[in-house]
């Protein structure tokens, strides 16, 4: 099975090419260019680059989000694009989940994903890692589920997990590592660097799509946890005229 996947959650992103054994090859996105401007380019590109052509790709996958909105869009659109000219099926996951399961760690340990949502927010979600095979959807269990919110006052919520072992992984985790820090629990742990996604996505994608668990391109639907700001700034207008 070859699966081709696709992260557009950050700026960079991140492409990959996975098989039932691991992660073929993964690729950061040049950030140098919108996501507009690099694909479908970047995935065609992997897989040539592997003796593959996008018919020989058995499922596409994806980061539904959260993240940037225009990133999701267009990344979601790219590889519906790519499905439907293929007639393959999709597999679409949380970039939350996708964190948590690249960072994985021993049966029972916390791990939160944090993912730098701007203004000063955080997208935010706490699995449980379990007994079950390595990607696996069993292999986490969802503890809270996918928030937006102040680095500060997420962890105020989660202050009765301050003698629990967590593991704090993502953008958001680095960029507000020095607030993890201030609550000062002993066994909580900030991964240095946030990983690359997309060979996350793809074996999550594998172990989903042995079980028969994909979906037709058009039932992927973004994950955007906010509301759009235009969404927001069009309600403000409306509220002013009234």
């Amino acid at each position: 099975m070859h699966v081709l996947a696709l992260d557009t959650t950050t700026r960079d992103g991140s492409v990959a090419l996975v098989n039932e054994h691991g992660v073929v090859e993964e690729r950061r996105g040049d950030g140098a260019l919108s996501h507009a401007e690099r694909l479908p380019g970047e995935l065609i590109a992997l897989a040539e680059a592997r003796g593959l052509s996008v018919g020989a790709i058995d499922v596409f996958a994806v980061a539904a989000g959260p993240g940037s909105f225009t990133g999701l869009r267009i990344g979601i659109a790219t590889i519906q694009g790519l499905a439907l000219t293929t007639g393959k099926k999709i597999v679409a996951v949380s970039a939350l989940e996708a964190l948590a399961q690249s960072a994985d760690r021993a049966p029972g340990t916390l791990i939160a994903s944090w993912m730098d949502a701007r203004r000063h927010d955080v997208f935010a979600a706490l699995y449980r890692v379990v007994d079950a095979p390595h990607f696996s959807p069993e292999r986490l269990v969802e503890v809270e589920g996918a928030i937006v919110g102040d680095p500060g006052a997420t962890l105020a919520r989660w202050r009765h997990l301050r003698e629990a072992s967590v593991i704090f992984v993502g953008d958001g985790a680095t960029l507000y590592a020095d607030v993890i820090a201030d609550h000062q629990a002993m066994r909580w742990e900030v991964l240095s660097e946030p990983p690359l996604l997309a060979g996350a996505i793809g074996r999550m994608a594998v172990a989903r799509a042995q079980r028969g668990d994909t979906i037709d391109p058009a039932a992927v639907h973004p994950l955007y946890v906010r509301r759009p700001d235009v969404e927001i700034e069009r309600e403000k207008k409306v509220g002013r005229t009234l």
